[in-house]
């Protein structure tokens, strides 16, 4: 097999036609095809007229990866170029499909082509149930804005939730001119058609993040819950790729744009390159992390004191990509969640994908005793309700990450959701809060915390 054998070969492929143009390794043009684009004709191209010593290359489109399916095991090197990087085609002063099949050809020939990582099978499905999904997601949002928009344009004041069950009552009776009703009940028949097909996305998604221990992982972040941890690793696909994190959180475009020339270098907007589904689900899921007290919480206060809020959203979930990326490579859940919080998530997805519910309580035939007057209820500590779904317990911090604990006054919080809570039922008095305080107060000194001994102490120092 000797070099003067070698050919490049660039592919402008469109959603029916494809341009091919071959090129030797001196550059000059020795052929061109031009065919539809079905599985006859790439089969018929591929073995026709590919080579076992061809290099192939096309830019990235929604089809690519079929194509490149088809012809990879026809050549000796298929490459699918980044199209946002391939400046000389999309510069190019005459653009035509023989001109761009060209210059990819010859970028090929001197290795100067942007590549792009290729997904395997398993994440290309999944890339497109998320795709799918939030696709529907917004054609619902876009079908309720139009009955608020019908809702306006007649002055009719709306119930502030419209689409829970009362607020969808109140749509089906609410007086309305003819014309009105006609498009209301348009738009409610069409919303219950997409929400049931939400709700099979859903119930696949949920099957396959059940199945999936890093959906289970990234599930323990604040915010993220089964649809945003999968959109989360349909887009990174093979996670060893990134270096670090911050690769990672680069890849969804969640980074400062940087611009630099000489002694000037200039930070601005995120670069919003990447999948943008996972970009705008990461950045939903940090708009409530003012409200966590561990350390992402006291980053986000710290943030929003000098900055926008906005800005401190979108750090947040550069953040929330980071600690993900970290979280998968490791294998390790967060060390900071909410047990509470963290243990109802799981515990919806377990519910949801198999059907199977934990009963809790005292067993059978075992009287159940209270431990504050009024009832009260018991949070697990981070490990159990961890190792409860099937998960392992977080690792033992660090000193560095110790100091950082101090520093951000979260030493406090660390501790509590290590240990055993014992918390009031809801609607429960003053007096039922301060017992449930007094007993977290005993338990963190080291004293004893018999449910009984509590109880007769908070009488006597009551009567």
């Amino acid at each position: 097999m000797s070099d003067s054998m070698i050919r490049y070969v660039g592919l402008d492929v469109h959603k029916r036609v494809v341009e091919a143009c071959f090129v030797d390794q001196a550059g000059k043009v020795v052929g061109r095809e031009r065919f539809a684009l079905n599985r006859q004709s790439l089969q018929r191209f591929a073995t026709k007229i590919l080579r076992p010593t061809d290099r192939a290359a096309m830019e990235a489109t929604t089809n690519c990866w079929a194509v490149a399916d088809a012809l990879r095991p026809h050549v000796m090197r298929f490459v699918v170029s980044n199209p946002m990087a391939t400046k000389a085609i999309a510069q190019a002063k005459v653009k035509t499909d023989k001109v761009d099949a060209h210059v990819l050809a010859q970028l090929l020939r001197c290795d100067f082509l942007p590549e792009v990582w290729q997904p395997d099978e398993a994440t290309r499905r999944l890339r497109e149930l998320t795709g799918r999904r939030s696709t529907l997601v917004g054609q619902r949002t876009a079908m309720r804005n139009r009955i608020h928009s019908v809702l306006a344009m007649r002055l009719i004041d709306a119930p502030l939730k419209l689409f829970n069950d009362e607020g969808l009552e109140w749509l089906r009776g609410v007086e309305l001119d003819a014309q009105a009703r006609l498009l209301v009940d348009s738009d409610l028949r069409q919303l219950d058609f997409l929400q049931k097909e939400i709700d099979a996305l859903d119930q696949e998604l949920a099957n396959r993040g059940y199945a999936n221990a890093h959906v289970k992982l990234l599930m323990t972040l604040p915010g993220v819950d089964v649809t945003t941890a999968e959109a989360m690793l349909a887009a990174w696909g093979d996670v060893m790729r990134f270096p670090d994190g911050d690769h990672a959180a680069s890849y969804l475009g969640l980074v400062p744009s940087t611009k630099q020339s000489a002694n000037h270098c200039y930070h601005g907007p995120i670069t919003k390159r990447g999948n943008a589904q996972a970009r705008w689900m990461l950045i939903e899921a940090a708009q409530h992390l003012d409200k966590q007290p561990g350390p992402l919480g006291h980053f986000f206060r710290r943030l929003c004191r000098k900055k926008n809020r906005n800005v401190a959203v979108v750090a947040g979930a550069r953040k929330l990509a980071a600690i993900g990326w970290r979280m998968v490579v490791t294998s390790e859940p967060y060390r900071y969640a909410q047990p509470k919080t963290t243990e109802t998530k799981l515990a919806k997805l377990r519910v949801k994908a198999t059907g199977v519910r934990r009963r809790g309580g005292s067993g059978k035939g075992v009287k159940s005793t209270a431990k504050l007057p009024g009832g009260s209820r018991t949070i697990k500590p981070l490990a159990e309700a961890l190792r409860v779904e099937g998960l392992p317990a977080p690792r033992p911090l660090s000193a560095g990450e110790r100091r950082t604990v101090r520093a951000a006054g979260c030493t406090a919080f660390v501790a509590q959701i290590a240990a055993p809570q014992l918390v009031p039922r809801r609607g429960a008095g003053a007096e039922q809060r301060a017992l449930a305080a007094e007993h977290a107060a005993a338990k963190s000194n080291g004293k004893p915390t018999g449910s009984s001994s509590l109880v007769r102490s908070h009488r006597h120092a009551r009567d």
